[in-house]
């Protein structure tokens, strides 16, 4: 299953460029790769997940004990839509799914 994973992160921009050529429509995981052609990025505030990770570092130098941080989920999720992709696929997407939006890619 790693194998798999590792494929997919280390070649996303491929991925996303060979799901439209396809005219496969394409969800990811990682914020960059909906401009570089994935449809939709639907995942947690990127951002905000590393200043909670220095968070929990800057603890545990300060000498907490990695076993009793706490174990947290993301508290923002993040969408990005690439309409130029939607184009090209041929899709329409609701308008009531562009105002929910976080950022909308429209070049």
């Amino acid at each position: 299953m790693s194998t798999q994973l590792e494929l997919f992160s280390t070649h996303r921009i491929q991925v996303a460029g060979l799901a439209l050529q396809h005219r496969l429509p394409s969800l990811s995981g990682e914020p960059g790769v909906a401009a570089a052609g994935s449809l939709i990025f639907h995942g947690p505030d990127v951002m905000e997940t590393c200043r909670r990770a220095a968070y929990f570092v800057d603890r545990i130098f300060k000498g907490a004990s990695p076993a009793n941080l706490p174990l947290e989920q993301p508290t923002k999720v993040e969408m990005i839509i690439n309409l130029k992709t939607a184009k090209a696929l041929g899709l329409t997407i609701p308008p009531s799914l562009l105002l929910r939006a976080d950022q909308v890619i429209d070049q």
